[in-house]
């Protein structure tokens, strides 16, 4: 998808946009359309504007220091930017620190979804008839809604919600109250659950960018359980590419889910990494000499898996990169960005407790 949107002097607010994710859907948005985005997002430990700030059409960028939670902020922001199109991508999204500490979750991720629901209806509602009619919402969630897998079967969108940790329970909540909204009010919104996500500029708390640094770092490369717990992976621009066919083509009220198609155990992705450094950045010994095995985390889900059939045939989306190219892709990003690596790991302020990390 090289043009977005164009000739279209659209107004697009996208929540949650200094994140990885949205960071990536802001650039390409700057990058590849005429509109105006308005970057609405709290600006906490793991937002990062590294990427968006890259974009050469930083004039078309508004950044809105809002938190969700805020409802008379967040109402003069909605007051602010006057969307024609809502991405709703901001949330609390650690499963370690919703396990240690699950008030911020709740308070962002259904809280927070409550309040842009809430006010984005109002606004909707006191649109011109044209633009009411184009007005989407796009509400974007997780496969870990879905909760745990067996060794067979997959995620779709007819599959039943069975959230097992307190960041799943907190997302599967607001996914349950877009689709009250919609339902109820007929306000017009897309949903998405994806799979694991990964790329450049990603918040070294999640698996990759965790495992490459701490092999960078000659760091012990920690592993929870016997590492067989299986995800599904998906590169960040293929996911963005799904997100803005939804909003060009998808339907009104129909749910999507957006899948790599590239099953690992947890064993299996840290193998890979370490075989690419060996190659990239080859030491006496081989970076696997650091893994270790660590206690698995309470309600560890086993496996993921997404079926992407629904999304490929009624909007055909297909991802663009393969899993083995995006990752090499990804870990010549961090050994080229240490500076940024060095940067972002001096706002952390969770140490990895649970992965016993902590010194």
């Amino acid at each position: 998808m090289d043009i977005i949107f164009k000739n279209k002097k659209l107004k697009i607010l996208i929540t949650g946009g200094a994140g990885f994710i949205g960071g990536c859907l802001v650039k390409k948005l700057l990058d590849h359309s005429d509109a105006t985005i308005f970057n609405l997002d709290k600006l906490t430990y793991a937002s990062d504007l590294s990427q968006v700030n890259k974009s050469l059409n930083l004039k078309r960028h508004n950044l809105l220091k809002v938190d969700l939670v805020n409802y008379e902020q967040l109402k003069k922001a909605l007051n602010k930017s006057d969307p024609d199109l809502i991405f709703h991508l901001a949330a609390e999204s650690h499963v370690d620190r919703s396990i240690d500490n699950s008030k911020p979750f709740i308070e962002s991720n259904i809280i927070g979804t409550f309040n842009i629901l809430e006010l984005a209806k109002i606004h909707w509602q006191n649109l011109s008839e044209k633009r009411r009619e184009n007005f989407r919402f796009i509400h974007v969630s997780t496969d870990e809604v879905f909760g745990s897998l067996g060794l067979e079967g997959t995620f779709n969108e007819k599959t039943a919600y069975d959230p097992r940790s307190p960041y799943s329970a907190s997302k599967a909540s607001s996914d349950h109250l877009a689709n009250a909204w919609f339902h109820t009010y007929d306000f017009p919104i897309i949903k998405t659950n994806c799979s694991n996500n990964f790329g450049p500029y990603q918040f070294p708390e999640k698996l990759i960018p965790l495992i490459i640094i701490k092999a960078l770092n000659n760091e012990i490369i920690p592993i929870y359980g016997d590492g067989e717990n299986i995800r599904d992976w998906l590169y960040v621009e293929d996911h963005v590419n799904a997100l803005l066919l939804a909003a060009n083509k998808g339907v009104i009220g129909n749910s999507y889910c957006i899948g790599g198609n590239n099953e690992k155990t947890n064993l299996e992705i840290v193998n890979c990494i370490c075989e690419i450094l060996d190659k990239k950045l080859p030491k006496e010994k081989s970076y696997k000499r650091l893994i270790r095995f660590v206690e698995d985390r309470p309600g560890h889900d086993k496996r993921y898996a997404i079926d992407s059939a629904f999304i490929r045939k009624e909007l055909g989306w297909k991802p663009n990169f393969n899993f083995k190219e995006s990752l090499n892709l990804t870990v010549e990003w961090y050994l080229k960005n240490k500076d940024w690596i060095n940067n972002i790991q001096s706002k952390v302020s969770y140490k990895g407790e649970r992965l016993g990390l902590k010194k």
